[in-house]
């Protein structure tokens, strides 16, 4: 029904700057908050960024000023420009999108499949 697809990740050095995106696709009514997680080995997936579709945005304490996210709406898509990385940004990262399907009466939250990022010392 729906396909959250990521792109962007990979191998960067300490400081260097990545961005990542996440394209929603399927029978789409609407797309409410979009947002990033991360989870780094031996720990829990925690908030990165998360946009409503308003564009209010909120950032986890440890990223502000790093990272932006942003989001199309007529794209269906959600970016996470992240600059200034850190060894402690390496992790999994995933696109989340809460989506009301075409003739739903209620929003679903969906998640794409992880973007390994990892910043070398």
């Amino acid at each position: 029904q729906v396909q959250l697809v990521e792109s962007g990740g990979g191998l960067v050095q300490a400081g260097g700057s990545l961005r990542l995106s996440c394209a929603a696709s399927g029978s789409i009514f609407s797309i409410n908050a979009m947002g990033w997680y991360r989870q780094a080995p031996g720990k829990q997936r925690e908030l990165v960024a998360r946009i409503t579709s308003g564009g209010t945005t909120n950032y986890a304490d440890s990223v502000k000023g790093r990272f932006t996210i942003s989001r199309d709406n007529a794209k269906n898509t959600v970016y996470l420009q992240m600059n200034s990385l850190k060894p402690e940004d390496t992790a999994v990262y995933f696109c989340n999108a809460n989506i009301m399907l075409v003739l739903a009466k209620t929003q679903t939250a969906y998640w794409g499949q992880g973007t390994q990022v990892t910043v070398s010392s």
